[in-house]
């Protein structure tokens, strides 16, 4: 007989994208109830009028956002936007486990905040990317027991993942990388904006935040700086492209001097061997963005261009879920002492 304990959730934002995945992803976990679902705009509207997916929950009634109403639970996700968090954050009590999914812990430069973001830095949290490459292991090592969590950008996650193995075996050159990544339409969230209509959207293709301007520019560079980079340079240019959600990351880097060709696989193959959501493909094999919706995964395929004397990796992910919702409750899990893979799939719903 399997013995289940009981986590009270609250997820706040719970009418945007991001706290809508919350709720999906984490109602397939065997040991969560959810308490408070809380927004702004939309508080006092039964929760199936903006999530009419989330059948189980449709006629629970959104309240609104306060440190009161968050208060009590185990657990409280913020799935606010970034600026948003940090405020409500503060109110809450040491013993709850918070986790953020915006964007104000994540960084440890205050420097850095204030350039991309603007104003105070509220502060590190320990970062929720169990598989990333740290001085003294994994960043699963330092999530056990920790109240508080910063989520990764979704962005930031498929970069990471894709170019960190071979930052940390020495195979490529951190100072010219470059990643152009297809993204799709949910990572700008429910805000109405001429840009983000089907009209214009439909059929057509269009870069954003161009010139080195993306906010998550910062996050990659503290990640594979993280993995063993000494000076990282990175050029990073997202692309909207007509799909409602994933990202399909192609980074490149010089392949690093006097490197043998073959050792350039094996440090992907070896980064990744034990990671129960990073999969590295048989080679020949490509990733697509519909091999992993719904599911808490990373697929990657890395290359060698020997012309141009660049290594390349194609990563693919579902910014809702291994970008987003599925890390908050990975990360939950490692912070709670839970297996770290319970109540997350590794199935998506292709075609």
């Amino acid at each position: 007989m399997v013995m289940h304990m009981s986590i009270r959730v609250a997820v706040s934002g719970a009418s945007g994208y991001v706290g809508g995945e919350v709720l999906r992803v984490f109602s397939g976990h065997p040991d969560v109830e959810f308490g408070a679902l809380t927004a702004h705009s939309s508080a006092g509207d039964a929760l199936g009028a903006h999530q009419p997916h989330l059948r189980p929950l449709a006629d629970r009634i959104i309240v609104e956002t306060s440190a009161d109403t968050l208060a009590g639970h185990d657990v409280v996700v913020l799935a606010l936007p970034h600026g948003a968090s940090a405020e409500i954050a503060a109110q809450l009590p040491p013993e709850t486990l918070v986790i953020d999914c915006g964007a104000d812990h994540r960084l440890a430069d205050p420097q850095a905040w204030a350039e991309y973001y603007g104003g105070a830095h509220a502060g590190t949290w320990p970062y929720g990317m169990p598989e990333l490459i740290t001085p003294e292991g994994h960043q699963r090592d330092a999530l056990p027991g920790t109240r508080r969590i910063a989520v990764p950008g979704c962005n930031v996650t498929a970069v990471t993942l894709a170019l960190q193995p071979g930052i940390a075996a020495g195979v490529v050159d951190p100072t010219d990388i470059v990643a152009v990544l297809a993204n799709g339409y949910s990572g700008a969230g429910k805000k109405l904006a001429p840009h983000l209509l089907a009209s214009e959207a439909l059929g057509a293709a269009a870069p954003y935040a161009v010139g080195g301007s993306h906010r998550h520019i910062p996050e990659i560079v503290q990640n594979l700086t993280s993995a063993g980079a000494a000076d990282v340079r990175l050029s990073f240019t997202p692309t909207l492209v007509p799909m409602a959600r994933g990202i399909l990351a192609t980074v490149t880097a010089p392949l690093a001097a006097g490197v043998n060709v073959e050792a350039v696989r094996a440090a992907w193959e070896t980064a990744y061997a034990d990671e129960p959501f990073v999969h590295l493909l048989p080679e020949g094999q490509w990733p697509t963005t519909a091999a992993t919706l719904g599911a808490n995964t990373c697929l990657m395929q890395v290359a060698v261009d020997g012309k141009a004397g660049r290594v390349v990796v194609v990563a693919a992910i579902d910014n809702l879920v291994k970008g987003t919702a599925g890390a908050a409750l990975q990360s939950m899990n490692v912070a709670l002492g839970l297996e770290e893979t319970l109540g997350l799939s590794t199935i998506g719903t292709a075609p």
